[in-house]
């Protein structure tokens, strides 16, 4: 690949994340739900299976998940400019919205046009984020050894108080011995 090209494509990114920033709400999983329909479905930069390994990761590790998550994509297809490329894209519009909203925080917090907007923007991430889990389930649960995982991590995060980190650390446990027993018994 050429400068140029490496050039264009750590633009293509950094204006991709700079758009879902500005204009994605719902947090981390409507993004995600982004990057999967532009990467995964449309240029089919990579594959279901890593956008899944991506989050898992980025989900993971401390942090701000998407900042994690598009540092990892953009190092995935581009090195180190183009993990910068994406946390640029991806921190700005909120540093700049935030900038805006706290200058006028007095203004925001009482307008009733604004909470009516948000009100609308919450009830509309919903159905954003269930489609980006569906279409990652494909990629998650290939068996039932998937399911069960996915149940019993459903069930802690959902019954319990234990801490995220403690559910994946749990999952990655038993996904390791429930296939050692697997393979071992091969």
């Amino acid at each position: 690949m050429t400068q140029k090209e490496k050039l264009f494509r750590n633009m293509q990114i950094l204006l991709f994340f700079m758009k879902i920033g500005f204009f994605t709400f719902g947090g981390g999983w409507s993004i995600l739900s982004q990057i999967q329909k532009e990467f995964v479905e449309k240029k089919k930069w990579i594959t279901d299976e890593e956008l899944l390994d991506m989050t898992s990761v980025g989900r993971s590790v401390p942090g701000i998940m998407i900042t994690n998550i598009s540092a990892i994509f953009g190092y995935h297809i581009g090195g180190i400019p183009c993990a910068m490329a994406a946390l640029i894209g991806i921190t700005l519009p909120s540093l700049i919205v935030l900038s805006v909203v706290t200058v006028f925080y007095e203004e925001f917090r009482d307008n009733l046009y604004v909470s009516r907007v948000l009100v609308g923007i919450r009830a509309s991430v919903v159905p954003i984020i269930a489609s980006a889990a569906l279409k990652l389930r494909k990629s998650a649960l290939k068996d039932s050894i998937g399911y069960i995982i996915a149940f019993i991590a459903f069930f802690l995060s959902f019954f319990t108080d234990l801490n995220n980190i403690f559910i994946v650390i749990i999952g990655a446990v038993g996904g390791l011995l429930i296939m050692e027993v697997k393979d071992g018994t091969r």
